[in-house]
């Protein structure tokens, strides 16, 4: 637990490097500290001990990426965690993603790490690939996304199109021009006419 949210606390802080000074940005999210402390004269010898956060405290992301949460989508801070992940995703090229953010404000704690299979740069995260996979389809970037010019996920996403097999067929009373129809069409602007 402390090493997931202190690793995801390093890469918020290269993030606040990178957007504080942007004009416009404001205050960026922060990932409080997790410390570890034992304690042997007790029952249960480890415990975890971080700042206390008094306020609202809301979910800005779960783990799963399923829930809609409006406070997510509609507050600065919301919007500005949601920059967090496409930014810590793009930086490590779609291998790590920071998710279950929540906090006070812009204060936050508890947080997971989704990796690929393999882990990132030896660190494996305490969350399900799948994470990475539903983040990357249904994140929409916003404006601090723009901001930190960071790259449309919708377009890096989408999965290349294997070529289909096509057969071409010569229409009736014209030998020189033929219609070339994939195998399956899976919409119909998958069927491509062309003259040879």
């Amino acid at each position: 637990e402390c090493y997931v949210q202190n690793t995801a606390r390093e890469y918020a802080k290269i993030y606040a490097a990178e957007a504080e000074p942007l004009e416009g940005f404001g205050e960026v999210p922060e990932i409080i500290p997790i410390f570890l402390v034992h304690r042997p004269a007790n029952n249960i010898p480890y415990a975890t001990v971080e700042e206390e956060l008094i306020g609202e405290f809301v979910k800005y992301s779960v783990r799963d990426g399923k829930e809609v949460n409006f406070l997510r989508r509609d507050s600065e801070a919301g919007q500005k965690c949601c920059t967090f992940q496409h930014w810590v995703y793009e930086k490590t090229n779609g291998s790590l993603l920071v998710t279950d953010l929540q906090g006070v404000g812009m204060k936050l704690t508890d947080v997971g790490i989704a990796t690929l299979a393999k882990g990132y740069k030896g660190f494996k995260g305490n969350c399900s690939i799948s994470f990475i996979e539903q983040f990357r389809a249904l994140h929409q970037c916003n404006k601090y996304c723009e901001m930190l010019g960071l790259k449309s996920l919708r377009s890096t996403h989408q999965k290349q199109r294997k070529p289909t097999s096509t057969k071409s067929k010569t229409l009736p009373n014209s030998p020189t021009i033929k219609k070339t129809v994939p195998k399956k069409a899976r919409e119909p602007r998958d069927f491509i006419s062309s003259e040879h």
